[in-house]
């Protein structure tokens, strides 16, 4: 198929779900799959993709949006750099709305003065940067594999033209390591995973080898509707045959050796570091730090960041949402105190979040 409607072919997608409910009738009474990339779970709920599935198979959502998974002291220290004088601070617009510990958020900074620019791209800054040369500018660096090469390349790019009022503010999450603590989680019973896929067009299919050594079945499937349904088959038949592995349903996007020019782009200016995860606290390897030969594009570094009191907020699941341990209907604050257009938790306010996903096709 080479075209998008192909991959939306109504008739297409009925032969699927036959074929999906023959191969899930003649296996166990409950398959829990969990999706781990925030457009997987818009993806499911705009095109009707759990309630079309068997009873028996179940989509469970997990911590696929990098905005949501971010530590309530990461958004508290961005925030406190967003208000320094000399700072010019840049950011991604989902990071706008998100709350800190104390309900303040980079919007309502910005509404009280403070100099905050939302950004397409993180090259946008290297300008920013010339055009306010008696001010810093910091960008939040926030995101997974897809994004972190970006920043990388931004970095060297400032780096070259000898750009020196320009920092990031690093929070990025790297997502094999998280997949892995999930998967050793006793309490969490989780049978397959539909891998992301715009992580995989640049890790490949090699940084899952402990998914696969888990024992659980795996697909790094698309995101059109037919190649949600063609990867659930494919997970369904793994577990029917009992030959657990990772498969690449997203061939037009994966190779297994990713993207090797992004991969060595990101290695050159970054290194893995712990990093703090919302509602799975710190997880080794699983950040970015800077290396020591860019070490003077690190904010953190230029800055002096006092330690904060960081609170989650009173009544969020956020956490618990992320883990695949709650839904967004098991919120209390869901559609009462939480919604879009007042957001409580990360989860309602990114676009890839799970609970806008729920609030705006369920």
């Amino acid at each position: 198929m080479k075209h998008v409607s192909e991959y939306r072919d109504p008739d297409l997608a009925a032969k699927l779900l036959e074929k999906i409910r023959e191969r899930a009738a003649g296996i166990r009474e409950h398959v829990s799959i969990m999706e781990v990339c925030g457009t997987h779970t818009h993806a499911i709920g705009n095109f009707g993709i759990r309630q079309a599935l068997p009873e028996n198979v179940e989509l469970v959502s997990g911590p696929g949006c990098p905005v949501c998974v971010t530590s309530i002291p990461d958004v508290d220290t961005a925030l406190y750099l967003a208000q320094k004088e000399d700072v010019v601070f840049a950011s991604f617009g989902d990071m706008l709305k998100v709350p800190g510990s104390r309900g303040n958020s980079l919007e309502n900074l910005r509404a009280g003065g403070a100099d905050v620019r939302i950004v397409s791209s993180p090259l946008d800054c290297i300008q920013l940067a010339k055009d306010n040369p008696d001010r810093e500018v910091v960008f939040m660096g926030i995101g997974f594999e897809t994004t972190a090469p970006t920043v990388a390349a931004t970095v060297q790019s400032a780096a070259r033209q000898e750009v020196k009022n320009f920092s990031v503010y690093p929070v990025h999450k790297l997502m094999p390591p998280v997949l892995n603590v999930l998967l050793q989680d006793p309490e969490l019973e989780i049978d397959a995973l539909l891998c992301p896929g715009h992580v995989s067009v640049v890790t490949g299919s090699s940084a899952y080898s402990e998914v696969v050594e888990s024992g659980r079945a795996a697909v790094i499937g698309g995101f059109e509707p037919l190649d949600v349904l063609e990867s659930v088959y494919m997970i369904l038949g793994q577990i029917e045959t009992q030959n657990q592995m990772l498969e690449i349903q997203y061939k037009r996007g994966v190779k297994e050796q990713g993207n090797l020019q992004a991969k060595n782009i990101m290695e050159q200016v970054f290194m893995p570091c712990s990093a703090d995860w919302r509602g799975m606290g710190n997880i080794p390897d699983s950040g970015l730090s800077f290396k020591s030969e860019y070490r003077d594009f690190d904010a953190l570094s230029k800055f002096s960041v006092p330690e904060m009191s960081s609170e989650e907020p009173r009544g969020c699941l956020c956490g618990e949402i992320l883990k695949g341990k709650a839904k967004p209907p098991d919120c209390p604050l869901y559609k009462v105190k939480c919604t879009p257009a007042s957001p409580f938790g990360p989860c309602m306010v990114s676009g890839e979040g799970t609970c806008s996903a729920y609030y705006k096709y369920y």
